[in-house]
């Protein structure tokens, strides 16, 4: 141990503190990147593995699924095992996962391998965080670390829709997954030489909370994808739908009995905070429908290459990052309540003008332009919304409230999209898409995100802004 090092073994240096840093932003950068550049590979591996206009969505869903399912028993795990340990394990799957996706050969192990790379997110986002609270001190160091670590979201976007892109269109989507893998195990080696082990704890995990609480969202998002597919008088699809709210329902049951539950349920006294919650459901099952369907626009009407697509949504990648940069200064001259329904009022807007998309639509006039007001509303109300989320949450139940927001994050992107899907597949009649009925398919996704967001915004208006103006009143 060096003089610059605690007897937790923490490197209390300025080197130590920035490679400490560089491990957790790097690696959050190559779960966002992931994401990015399966967005911009979508259609060519549909054409490489053969899936179906709907199961298509699987290849997110089935990532995001076992991500928000599992986020909770993660960050449980990590309290009581170790953060380093937990890292490590959580990069490790998600490392392996990825090169078992690159080498797909049929939709099923595709689909499976990325279930599994969700499981190592899920392990692996919740330590991040916990590492970069455990190694920066409270203060200007800390917020320093947590501006980087948000940079690495817009950075981390429009880069893998970019790079998505570019493997996509010169080499093949399979180069984006087996990138990771050399990325992977640098980040493992550097976390087992700069990152200090947090201390066991006694606790239980909470295995059956986490098995039925994924076990019914995959079901209900299941239910609803093959209800576009087969109708909804189909057994399958009545039948998982039924067992999908059945395990939901248990899951809401086992919380509330168990010692040390993954989801207090008194997180959701405060009417404010569960307004928060719900808004977040709402808001990413409307914008997950902008980037997965816009992808297949922009290639699949507009004829544009993986890279042109890529680049084609840097109007809405590049004001996202700075919406999100101005989100501090902003939240103190309006208030984080108003600043919310601003950024969702925007967004409003974006999606309706995006509504309006047809085969023959301009790019710069009628694309590019709702594309920076998404953008802006994406970057400017993340943020708000998590304040929110966690406001008031005793200090006992903060690592809880903060699983939950991504939860919710990752579940109302899955949920949202499984809607999506039904509203795709219902607005068409034929199997196979020409442009005029693929734009038209689109335009209608777009339509049903602009209602979630409505309901969104009208959910904040109630009870956040409401309660805040009058709070404001009462002072």
């Amino acid at each position: 141990m060096t003089a610059a090092q605690t007897a937790t073994g923490v490197d209390h240096s300025s080197r130590g503190r920035e490679a400490v840093l560089a491990i957790i932003v790097a690696s959050y950068l190559m779960i966002v990147i992931d994401i990015s550049i399966v967005i911009t590979g979508l259609p060519k591996i549909q054409a490489g593995l053969r899936f179906s206009p709907v199961g298509l969505s699987w290849v997110q869903n089935a990532y995001t699924l076992t991500f928000g399912g599992l986020l909770l028993l993660g960050a449980r795990a990590g309290d009581i095992l170790g953060r380093r340990r937990m890292f490590i394990t959580g990069l490790a799957i998600f490392t392996l996962a990825s090169l078992a996706i690159g080498l797909a050969q049929s939709p099923a192990w595709l689909l499976a391998s990325r279930a599994v790379q969700g499981m190592g997110a899920a392990i692996l986002a919740p330590s991040t965080l916990a590492l970069l609270s455990t190694h920066f001190a409270e203060g200007p160091e800390r917020t320093r670390a947590l501006a980087y670590y948000a940079a690495a979201a817009g950075v981390g976007a429009s880069l893998g829709l970019v790079l998505g892109g570019l493997v996509a269109d010169l080499l093949s989507w399979r180069v984006g997954f087996f990138i990771n893998l050399p990325i992977g195990i640098a980040l493992m080696l550097g976390a087992r030489r700069w990152f200090a082990e947090t201390p066991k704890r006694a606790g239980r995990l909470d295995l059956t909370g986490a098995v039925t609480s994924t076990l019914g969202m995959s079901a209900l998002v299941f239910g609803l994808v093959r209800s576009a597919e087969a109708g909804w008088g189909d057994a399958v699809a009545l039948c998982s739908l039924t067992a999908g709210l059945a395990l939901l329902a248990f899951f809401v049951f086992n919380e509330s009995r168990a010692q040390q539950p993954i989801l207090p349920l008194r997180l959701f006294a405060s009417r404010e905070r569960s307004a928060a919650y719900a808004t977040r459901v709402l808001f990413l099952g409307g914008m997950v429908g902008f980037w997965f369907f816009m992808t297949q626009y922009l290639q699949g009407v507009l004829g544009l290459r993986p890279l042109e697509a890529g680049l084609a949504f840097l109007p809405a990648t590049i004001p996202n990052f700075i919406a999100a940069m101005m989100v501090p200064r902003l939240t103190r001259k309006f208030g984080n309540a108003r600043l919310l329904a601003a950024g969702l009022a925007i967004g409003v807007c974006g999606m309706a003008w995006l509504a309006l998309v047809s085969a023959h639509t301009p790019y710069w006039t009628s694309i590019a332009l709702p594309m920076i007001l998404i953008g802006i509303c994406q970057g400017g109300v993340l943020g708000p919304l998590t304040l929110a989320a966690v406001a008031g949450v005793n200090s006992e139940d903060a690592g809880a409230a903060s699983g939950l927001v991504n939860v919710a994050h990752q579940l109302g992107g899955s949920l949202g999209l499984g809607v999506l899907v039904v509203v795709f597949a219902a607005a068409g009649s034929v199997s196979s898409l020409g442009p005029e009925q693929l734009a038209h398919r689109v335009a209608a996704t777009f339509e049903a995100s602009t209602v979630m967001l409505l309901i969104a915004l009208a959910i904040v208006l109630v009870f956040i802004v409401r309660p805040a103006r009058l709070r404001r009143a009462v002072a």
